[in-house]
């Protein structure tokens, strides 16, 4: 049976790359709505041609077309999605919901990352990312081995968000809780909601998210 969940947490409490690890365990493909905005309008698909029309007027895209291109990915087959940084509203929620519902699937799981805001500010502050592939580093919990050089791939294109600080950061989360909080209490009522603390150790977050998917696994044998 396909097990599809969603990530739910402020910027910075690791959703994707719990994503990136529950893709790699468990073969889940991750719906990240900016990979799939990207990849779409380099696509020569209709719902491409209309998110580069959008974009390239410097306007943001419709939740229509967020929900088409989810749509496309999902009957493209997979053994089950992570929605990433889907739905941030009510709204985005009750479309995701009539979706699922037309295309014969459910949503089993929303897992939230509950963070401290102080703790996640002083984490974001120090983030960087590999521009090769993407791997997540800290300048004090997790630097690179090599300094400059990405521990993965090599890369020496390491790189930081100019919005992660401090001040930025505090507006970002407030944008969240303003339009995204919500939906906890949208998916408490639903029975799917579980916590994980977002600010232990990346492996620590991860075995708590795949106890959640094993007992998920466990329910859907029954």
């Amino acid at each position: 049976m396909t097990t599809n969940i969603i990530l739910l947490g402020p910027p910075g409490a690791g959703k994707g790359t719990q994503a990136r690890k529950l893709t790699e365990d468990r073969g889940l493909v991750q719906l990240s709505t900016g990979d799939m905005l990207r990849e779409a309008r380099k696509s020569s698909t209709e719902t491409g041609k209309r998110v580069a029309e959008v974009m390239d007027r410097g306007e943001l895209v419709t939740d229509e077309i967020v929900i088409d291109l989810i749509r496309e990915r999902i009957q493209a087959g997979g053994s089950g999605f992570i929605f990433d940084g889907f739905p941030r509203t009510l709204v985005q929620a009750d479309a995701l919901r009539e979706l699922m519902e037309e295309q014969g699937q459910t949503i089993a799981a929303v897992i939230e990352m509950s963070v401290d805001d102080d703790q996640l500010v002083k984490r974001i502050s120090g983030r960087f990312t590999c521009g090769g592939c993407g791997e997540v580093y800290h300048d004090t919990s997790r630097p690179t081995q090599v300094s400059g050089s990405c521990d993965d791939c090599g890369s020496e294109q390491l790189l930081r968000r100019p919005d992660d600080n401090a001040e930025s950061l505090r507006t970002r989360l407030m944008e969240y809780y303003k339009k995204t909080s919500p939906l906890v209490g949208y998916f408490w009522r639903e029975g799917k909601l579980h916590r994980v603390n977002g600010l232990q150790s990346i492996g620590n977050v991860s075995a708590d998210v795949n106890r959640l998917m094993e007992g998920l696994s466990e329910r859907e044998a029954l």
